[in-house]
């Protein structure tokens, strides 16, 4: 689990995010106790690799349970990685020299209003990729469950993923963007 974190925060940032956030859910799942972790997850994985799992989810744990995250909510490390794709998204729409950039996202914008309308609340308050991350996750979540997805939402899902994928590409070619 760590090595693949690792792996996805060098390569894909939105893909690490999910990720991430399945941790969490993982996490919380266990209920933040490292011994039922012990128990039910580190098992999978080969002695070698148990120690430093082992410190990992436990730290993963601590942080949450500091950071009151343990029944909903995101780790600050997370939170953190979401504050610098704004940010990126933020100066790749101020920038002329990224049109498909532009161009993605306002494809996607319908879909992130609507998603923001229907959940009403907190949502509208959150920021546009929060709601993105968390259309996907839900999708996600629901094919896990084999669930029905209609086509209209495969299709908002389907733009909103190829604008977080460029997005994640922007973000991972280390862009020093220029007004």
């Amino acid at each position: 689990m760590k090595t693949i974190a690792e792996q996805l925060r060098k390569t894909n940032i939105a893909e690490y995010l999910i990720y991430m956030w399945q941790v969490e859910d993982l996490l919380r799942a266990n209920g933040c106790d490292i011994d039922r972790l012990r128990q039910n997850v580190l098992p999978a994985y080969d002695a070698s690799q148990r120690a430093e799992m082992d410190k990992w989810l436990s730290d993963l744990c601590d942080m949450m349970r500091l950071e009151g995250a343990t029944e909903r909510g995101h780790l600050q490390i997370n939170k953190n990685v979401l504050l610098q794709l704004t940010e990126l998204h933020h100066a790749l729409l101020a920038s002329p020299k990224y049109p498909l950039y532009s161009s993605a996202y306002f494809k996607a914008l319908p879909f992130i209003v609507e998603l923001r309308h229907k959940g009403g609340g907190d949502q509208t308050e959150e920021p546009e990729l929060e709601t993105c991350f968390n259309a996907l996750y839900g999708t996600m979540l629901l094919r896990l469950q084999k669930k029905e997805i209609s086509a209209d939402t495969q299709h908002a899902i389907e733009t909103i993923s190829s604008f977080l994928s460029l997005l994640a590409r922007y973000f991972n070619e280390d862009l020093t963007i220029e007004e």
